[in-house]
């Protein structure tokens, strides 16, 4: 179904993530080394990573910031469990979601199933052209004033969510499920901070955003030229 590459050094573990994931039909290797890791991501470009942050050669998030401009796959970190800064670093570095330890198998196999929908072939690949802004699923690109916008795939797909409901006000719950396959749960600040580096890729001032309008108490849109 998939290729996926897990950088992880605890041997077990990443021997029972391959065999959960090759069980469900998918192409699975193993790497265990970060600087090995970041060059077979950039030269292999499997369709989803698994990530581990505490890694010998190079940690995971470094990994991340170095591949994630040559890399238009999927990234998903595994972090231990109460370390929030790590997700939020992982994040704004540019990571699709992540996965806190010990992993639940069930949450891992569905939280891959709703990162991999967010492929080509997600529903509808019309252009959004709205004014100047121009959104094009089909390429995974986005032009603002005839100029290429540089976006992460996490960035990408929740601009993709808000331009198919153009004008229309989206609830954290509504993106969360677009975007995770899961409802809100009112702690996790990853659309917020996507939200937020959405606006700085777009030139929007943070206080009277031109774009991405935060309606307060019911959620954030993006607003018609």
């Amino acid at each position: 179904m998939a290729s996926i590459l897990i950088v992880e050094d605890d041997a077990r573990l990443a021997a029972l993530l391959a065999e959960l994931l090759g069980g469900a039909g998918h192409d699975v290797a193993i790497e265990a080394r970060g600087d090995v890791g970041a060059e077979r991501i950039v030269a292999e470009g499997p369709d989803l990573v698994l990530l581990d942050i505490n890694l010998p050669g190079k940690d995971g998030h470094t990994v991340c910031r170095e591949v994630r401009g040559r890399f238009s796959g999927l990234l998903l970190m595994l972090t231990a469990r109460g370390e929030d800064i790590d997700e939020i670093l992982g994040l704004e570095l540019g990571a699709d979601d992540y996965l806190r330890k010990p992993v639940n198998p069930r949450t891992l196999l569905a939280r891959v199933k709703a990162l991999l929908r967010r492929g080509p072939t997600a529903p509808s690949s019309a252009v959004i052209v709205n004014g100047p802004l121009r959104i094009d699923p089909s390429r995974r690109s986005v032009e603002l004033d005839g100029a290429p916008i540089s976006l992460s795939t996490a960035e990408f797909e929740l601009l993709l969510i808000l331009g198919r409901s153009l004008g229309q006000v989206m609830s954290r719950e509504a993106i969360s499920q677009a975007l995770h396959g899961r409802g809100y749960d009112g702690i996790d600040r990853s659309i917020d901070l996507r939200i937020s580096r959405l606006r700085k890729a777009l030139g929007d001032p943070p206080r009277a955003p031109r774009w991405i309008k935060t309606v307060h108490g019911a959620g954030y849109q993006l607003a018609r030229a």
